[in-house]
């Protein structure tokens, strides 16, 4: 992708649509007023944050994010890792998380790979911010405050045994379940800023991770943004202010085209609203809908910012068997819902059928 070349091309859309009003100045305030969309994005100015706290709260504005890796549940090896919760306190039956068990050996081994591997260096702000860095505390670095930190920390093995050996691991990595599919796992704990070829090296040598596709990986960085799932629908409208809208970054969104879609449905369901017609709220199976669905109904307690991927989607009612195939099911079923939604929805233009997605073989 082309940064420059991107935001170049939707500026000039904006700035030759007749019916925009361009101001280049700051917003230091939300009005009181009328329909409005924020989409201030990751640097939002001091003054703009201020308002933004009084309007939804101190304690639902971020800014700074530190990611957790996530992974592909379908890459993960059960040969090694194994469902529990620790004391069996649960609220699955077979365990609220993936456990990834380790020897002593192992641990050692992952804890000299994870202290030693190459990071992204801090910006000034960040390096000279103790806020940033203490609430955002990399497991790169939690690792060289001692070999045995993380056997205390994150990767404490209390309260579980493996069912292998009946014995309790020397340390465990868990995995907690990131989206409401299944699809999805963050690493607990495990916020870093080691450069994405170190992540995959050094997290593949957690057993039960030797495979793992990395859907996101971790990272740690200036981003100011909402607490979604406390305050905005999936049609992007705060929930106690249905005429107040929030798209971009802001929202939770990442990815450039995910933040364009966000910033389309907001003017989109703005203009409806004027206009007296109920805001759009787009189908789950589709990625878009399914982004906005998981911004906006995730758990509250451990939301952050997320951008496109499969894993967000709803099981497909048959499994296909390798990336390419469930791929096509996925878009093949989005477009057919799409549709359908499209011809259902007053006063939206009916869509054709899909027919330039092929129909995936049976398996």
């Amino acid at each position: 992708m082309d940064r420059e070349g991107f935001a170049a091309a939707v500026t000039a859309r904006i700035e030759a649509q007749p019916r925009i009003t361009l101001l280049r100045e700051e917003a230091t305030a939300i009005p009181e007023a009328g329909l409005v969309i924020l989409a201030s994005g990751p640097l939002t100015s001091p003054a703009l944050a201020t308002a933004l706290q009084q309007e939804s709260g101190a304690e639902t504005l971020y800014f700074y994010d530190a990611l957790a890796p996530i992974v592909d549940s379908a890459t993960i090896n059960f040969d090694s890792a194994f469902r529990a919760s620790r004391y069996h306190r649960g609220e699955q039956e077979d365990g609220d998380y993936i456990n990834c068990p380790m020897t002593q050996e192992e641990y050692d081994r992952f804890v000299e790979a994870l202290s030693t591997a190459e990071r992204i260096p801090l910006r000034d702000f960040e390096r000279d911010d103790p806020h940033f860095f203490e609430a955002c505390l990399p497991v790169e670095v939690l690792a060289q405050r001692g070999p045995l930190a993380l056997a205390f920390g994150p990767l404490r093995p209390v309260g579980l045994r493996d069912p292998r050996t009946g014995q309790r691991p020397y340390a465990v990595v868990q995995l907690r379940q990131d989206n409401a599919a299944g699809e999805l796992y963050n690493l607990v704990g495990f916020q870093t800023n080691l450069r994405y070829g170190e992540q995959e090296r050094v997290f593949r040598l957690i057993p039960g991770l030797e495979n793992a596709t990395f859907i996101r990986y971790g990272s740690m960085h200036r981003n100011t943004y909402l607490n979604a799932p406390l305050l905005l629908a999936p049609t992007l409208q705060f929930k106690k202010r249905s005429t107040l809208f929030c798209a971009g970054q802001l929202a939770g969104l990442e990815g450039y085209v995910g933040n364009v879609m966000g910033g389309w449905l907001a003017g989109i369901n703005a203009a409806r609203l004027s206009q007296g017609a109920t805001p759009l709220t787009l189908p789950p199976t589709t990625m878009s809908g399914a982004l906005l669905a998981y911004i906006t109904q995730a758990d509250p307690a451990t939301f952050q910012p997320m951008k496109a991927n499969f894993g967000l989607l709803p099981p497909l009612d048959v499994a296909r068997r390798g990336k390419r195939a469930r791929g096509e099911a996925y878009a093949h079923r989005a477009l057919t819902d799409l549709a359908a939604w499209l011809a259902a929805t007053p006063g939206l233009p009916a869509s054709r059928q899909p027919t330039d997605v092929p129909p995936t073989p049976p398996e």
